[in-house]
């Protein structure tokens, strides 16, 4: 089923819609979550999260692209998730969430609250095409679909120091670029 009529039947609160967005991408939700949660029944609930959230949501705006508008629902909720299990109140460990390294090498600014804005996701893109092909993948790898350091090394062939390494410089570059561009 096209993307334009999912959104559709959500838009007018037909639950057909909804099933049909998990049949056609609750793999890929399910994934993109997955990178982010190690608990499998707090994934699970995070892929109900994100499908209700995609139902409260679609009726006020109708997302251009349903999968992307999906997946960063999915980190979204995911990273929640891992921080309210995380909170020192609550007794639990503090993990690491990549995002954190982006937000270092950005002196500290919060990439999460300005990644919304319209603007640095459009110099981001600007930078993500002006690396190499596999810097670009490693970065997105990371970044975004949140792979472990030793995943992507096994992916590309690389040593976990030489991912890294790859990746400090690239966060070093896109701090000198976003700086020259006013960020």
């Amino acid at each position: 089923m096209e993307d334009s009529i999912i959104t559709g039947l959500i838009a007018e609160r037909n639950e057909a819609g909804l099933q049909a967005a998990r049949e056609k991408y609750g793999k890929y939700v399910e994934t993109v979550v997955g990178n982010v949660l190690s608990d499998v029944s707090d994934a699970e609930e995070c892929v109900n999260d994100v499908f209700l959230g995609a139902w409260d949501a679609v009726p006020r705006a109708l997302p251009s692209n349903l999968k992307f508008f999906l997946a960063k629902l999915a980190r979204e909720k995911a990273i929640d998730r891992l921080r309210s299990n995380s909170a020192q109140k609550r007794g639990g460990k503090v993990s690491f969430v990549p995002e954190e390294e982006l937000d270092k090498a950005l002196s500290g600014s919060v990439v999460s609250d300005r990644i919304e804005s319209a603007e640095l996701t459009e110099l981001i893109t600007n930078f993500l095409r002006g690396l190499e092909g596999q810097e670009r993948n490693v970065f997105i790898r990371r970044y975004w679909y949140f792979d472990a350091i030793e995943d992507i090394a096994q992916r590309y062939g690389f040593g976990k120091s030489k991912v890294k390494m790859m990746l400090k410089r690239m966060r070093d570059r896109l701090a000198a670029y976003l700086k020259k561009e006013g960020y």
